[in-house]
C-alpha cells in the first residue's frame, strides 16, 4: 500500500510536530508527505522539510480546499491522507482506515486534552450528515464518546480533519469545490460521492485527537458568511428542480433556525451577508452543476436524517435539531 500525506498549512509549528511525531509511529506509514504551505511566518514549513516532507508553497493564504488540490494533483500515491496540522493520530490509524478498503474512510475523532483535564472523553468528529433543509451535522461534535459513536458504519462524507482516500476517487469525484473556501467543501464532496454511489466507512476503532485551532473560530462572523453562503449553494449544486420544489419549507426552516442561532452569537449580520451572497450566486452556481436525480437525492438525504434523528436521539437533542424536526417533519419526502 502506498499512501500520500497531505498536510496544509497555516502556521502552526508547535502543533505540527506533534503530528509528524505521529506519522513516524504510523505502523502503515505513508510513503509520501507533502506541507502544503499557505504563507506560514512561524517556521511551520522549514520543520516540515527536516522531517522529510515535499513543501509546497502556496505563496498566500489559499484556504483548506486550495492547498488541498494542490497536494492532490502532486501527489503520486495510491492512497491519499488528508490532515489537519493539529491533529495526532493513533500508530494504526493508516492500517485500520486502509483495512476496510472503502472509498474513503474516517475513524473516531476525540478532542484533544480532555483526559489530562480529567473529564470524559469528548467527540470532535466522527462523519457528516446533511439535511433536507442543506444543513449539516458534524456528527457527535462536542458531546461525550459512548456507544452511539462505537459502531462502524457506511457514510457518504467524512470530515476531512483525519480521512484516508483511494487516489482514484479525485478522478470520479473530482477535487474540492474551491468556492467554497473553508467550509462544506467536505460535505458538498460528499454528495458528489453520494450521487455517485461511491461511499465510504466510518471505523470507530481508528482513533485521532484534534486540537481544532482554527484561525477564525466557530462565530466569527467571516465563518458565519461562509457558512451561510455555503449551505445554500449545496441546495444550488445538488437539488434538482423536483426536489427545491418539494423541500421550499424544510429549506425555510433550517436556514431561518441556523440564521437564529447565528443571531444569538452576535452574528446575525454576517449571516444576512451570507444568505445575500448565496442568493445572488444561486442561478450561475447552478447552470455550472450536475445535480442530482430526484429520487437517488431523496433516499441519501432520507438515510442522513434517520441518523440525525437516532443519534441526537441517543445522545440528547440538540434545540436547533429539535426544532428542525418538529417543523420540517420527520423524512425526506
Amino acid at each position: 500500500m502506498n499512501i500520500s500525506a497531505i498536510v496544509p498549512l497555516w502556521n502552526g509549528r508547535e502543533l505540527l510536530e506533534r503530528l509528524l511525531d505521529t506519522l513516524d509511529a504510523q505502523t502503515q506509514p505513508a510513503a509520501e508527505l507533502l506541507a502544503v504551505d499557505n504563507g506560514s511566518t512561524d517556521g511551520a514549513p522549514e520543520l516540515a522539510r527536516r522531517r522529510g516532507a515535499r513543501v509546497i508553497p502556496m505563496g498566500y493564504n489559499a484556504g483548506f480546499a486550495c492547498a488541498v488540490n494542490r497536494g492532490i494533483t502532486e501527489s503520486r500515491g495510491e492512497w491519499i491522507a488528508v490532515l489537519n496540522s493539529d491533529v495526532e493520530l493513533a500508530s494504526d490509524y493508516f492500517e485500520a482506515l486502509a483495512e476496510t478498503g472503502a472509498w474513503f474512510a474516517t475513524g473516531r475523532i476525540l478532542k484533544h486534552g480532555a483526559a489530562a483535564r480529567g473529564e470524559p472523553p469528548k467527540i470532535d468528529a466522527t462523519f457528516d450528515a446533511v439535511c433536507r433543509g442543506g444543513t449539516s451535522w458534524r456528527v457527535g461534535s462536542g458531546r461525550t464518546d459512548g456507544p452511539a459513536f462505537a459502531s462502524a458504519r457506511t457514510i457518504w462524507s467524512a470530515p476531512w480533519t483525519a480521512a484516508l482516500f483511494r487516489a482514484e476517487l479525485f478522478q470520479r469525484v473530482g477535487l474540492l469545490e474551491e468556492s467554497f473556501e473553508s467550509y462544506l467543501e467536505d460535505v458538498d464532496f460528499g454528495l458528489r460521492c453520494a450521487r455517485l454511489s461511491l461511499p465510504g466507512q466510518y471505523v470507530p476503532g481508528a482513533v485521532a485527537w484534534h486540537r481544532g485551532s482554527a484561525s477564525l473560530g466557530r462565530w466569527h462572523p467571516e465563518t458565519v458568511r461562509r457558512i451561510a453562503r455555503n449551505q445554500l449553494l449545496l441546495a444550488a449544486r445538488h437539488y434538482p428542480n423536483a426536489c427545491l420544489a418539494r423541500w421550499t419549507w424544510p429549506i425555510l426552516v433550517a436556514q431561518s433556525l441556523w440564521g437564529g442561532v447565528a443571531l444569538r452569537h452576535g452574528a446575525g449580520w454576517a449571516w444576512i451577508r451570507g444568505v445575500l451572497e448565496g442568493v445572488r450566486n444561486f442561478s450561475t452556481v447552478r447552470r455550472k452543476s450536475t445535480l442530482f436525480a430526484s429520487e437517488p437525492l431523496r433516499r441519501v438525504l432520507a438515510e442522513n436524517e434517520r441518523s440525525i434523528r437516532q443519534l441526537q436521539s441517543d445522545t440528547k437533542f440538540d434545540f436547533y435539531w429539535r426544532l428542525y424536526f418538529l417543523l420540517a417533519g420527520g423524512g425526506a419526502k
